[in-house]
């Protein structure tokens, strides 16, 4: 029988105009679900993610949606900003760096982020209606060049190993993740809005 999957609510973010990173345009929440249901049934595997909990299912990008990243270049460095943000109500602001008014490449891939049932409840103990009723929950969308994941970045290490209280999931951080996603986040940052 083949995993069911669902969107939760934390992941609509990624159609929000303005979102920091990957922002899904061309397709509709459902078409996503759907996408990811035909992946399965074609025998696309779940990769493991950075806890046991954590499944990512890479798709082709068939919509205009852009990579949620770009890399810093002497031409585009004046376009980077910074601030501290909460990704929602409850959760402690951090600070953030992404670029505004430059246009990403569009992505190949769109990384799909799953997570557990039995985590979804355990991060859920404030927002218990943002749990679906499936296996696996999509949480975020990467959109990528290639089907692998890229580095989690430093800060999100660092809310996950707050624990769900402050927004996270509870997994400590891994020296060796985090010194990866120094060496990649050095070197590129999170895209948001449009061109200028």
């Amino acid at each position: 029988m083949t995993a069911t999957i669902a969107l939760t609510p934390f992941a609509l973010r990624n159609w929000e105009p303005g979102t920091s990173g990957t922002r899904i345009t061309g397709i509709t929440p459902e078409d996503l679900v759907d996408a990811c249901h035909e992946a399965m049934a074609r025998g696309a595997a779940l990769v493991p993610g950075y806890a046991p909990f954590c499944k990512h299912l890479f798709i082709r990008n068939t919509s205009p949606t852009r990579c949620g990243f770009a890399p810093i270049t002497d031409e585009n460095r004046r376009f980077l900003t910074s601030g501290y943000e909460a990704r929602r109500e409850g959760e402690l602001a951090v600070l953030g760096r992404w670029f505004e008014g430059i246009e990403a490449p569009v992505a190949q891939w769109l990384d799909v982020i799953l997570y557990s049932h039995a985590q979804m409840i355990r991060e859920a103990a404030d927002f218990p209606d943002d749990v679906p009723d499936c296996d696996w929950g999509i949480v975020s969308i990467l959109g990528t060049l290639t089907p692998q994941e890229p580095p989690m970045p430093p800060i999100t290490q660092l809310r996950n190993a707050l624990g769900p209280s402050e927004g996270g999931s509870g997994v400590p951080i891994d020296p060796a993740a985090y010194a990866r996603a120094v060496a990649f986040w050095q070197d590129h940052a999170a895209v948001r809005g449009a061109p200028a």
